[in-house]
């Protein structure tokens, strides 16, 4: 499995508080005009959290009858217990997802041990009829898998790489001296994509991505060409519109997304649709990134 490239997270559309599938459908063609390497579904930007699993596996045929087999699919399947998380392996993999994404389980947080960790993601990876990719995102579990775990993880044979969303570099340069080139990492704090990208992570899966898909795979392209100035004036160019929209977390990805035309919409409560302010916000700085001529347009 190739996992080279920008993914973007897709966002779960609601209308009348109801997934809608039309609205993701219509979102995909939309982003298959930019160079995306494929998709995550049911991540933490796709408020997965918040969704049955009747809704989830919805979610996964859905995006896969829209999404050309040449580009990936990947799901969260990631569930408090190891026999949930298996039970939604296999469903994905029925579905027809290419790979799925495993986050920490976190209730237990404080029991999550090396020794639990690695039983959790041994016996997912044993029983999974995909290739498994670790998550690692502290910000929302309290849970940092530690290097040590990884470099042991990737031993195994249907453990194919990790998503970090950590943001921290040091811990990212640590886990790449670790394991070997054949685990694919790939970086998911969009603020230090970047540098995730010269440390030796093969792509990013980035929630900036789903507003401005045409960037993301811009930085990755002069990345890839090896110009690296390049690559990191961009990063900087997109920074303001990153933390601003990062802050105001999936409902300013989803409002972010309304300004460029494709289906945002609110999110799901308990979380609440940002502010008129915060709009005010968002449409400054994708506006501004238009004048800069990083966007052609403000619509996608």
């Amino acid at each position: 499995m190739n996992l080279t490239g920008i993914f973007a997270p897709l966002t779960t559309p609601f209308t009348d508080g109801e997934v809608a599938l039309d609205r993701l459908a219509a979102n995909i063609a939309r982003y298959q005009r930019h160079g995306l390497a494929g998709y995550l579904l049911l991540g933490s930007t796709g408020e997965a959290a918040l969704l049955t699993d009747e809704e989830r596996l919805a979610v996964l045929r859905a995006a896969r009858a829209a999404i050309p087999r040449e580009r990936t699919l990947i799901a969260g399947v990631g569930m408090e217990s190891t026999a949930d998380t298996v039970r939604m392996a296999v469903a994905a993999a029925t579905a027809g997802a290419d790979a799925v994404l495993v986050v920490t389980p976190s209730y237990f947080r404080t029991q999550m041990s090396e020794t639990a960790l690695l039983a959790h993601y041994t016996a997912v990876a044993d029983a999974s009829p995909l290739p498994v990719l670790l998550y690692n995102v502290p910000q929302f579990t309290g849970v940092v898998i530690p290097a040590a775990t990884v470099e042991r993880l990737a031993g195994h044979p249907n453990i194919a790489g990790l998503k970090d969303s950590a943001g921290d570099i040091g811990w990212l340069v640590d886990v790449l001296a670790r394991v070997p080139a054949t685990f694919q990492v790939l970086g998911g704090a969009a603020g230090v994509v970047q540098s995730a990208l010269a440390a030796g992570a093969v792509g990013g899966i980035i929630a900036i991505a789903d507003v401005l898909p045409e960037a993301c795979v811009a930085l990755f392209r002069e990345h890839t060409a090896g110009r690296a100035a390049a690559a990191l004036a961009l990063q900087r160019q997109l920074l303001p519109a990153i933390r601003l929209i990062a802050r105001l977390g999936v409902a300013g990805v989803k409002a972010a997304m309304n300004e460029r035309g494709l289906a945002g919409g609110a999110p799901r409560p308990p979380l609440l649709p940002i502010s008129e302010s915060h709009r005010a916000a968002v449409c400054a700085c994708l506006a501004a990134l238009v004048e800069q001529g990083e966007l052609s347009s403000l619509a996608l």
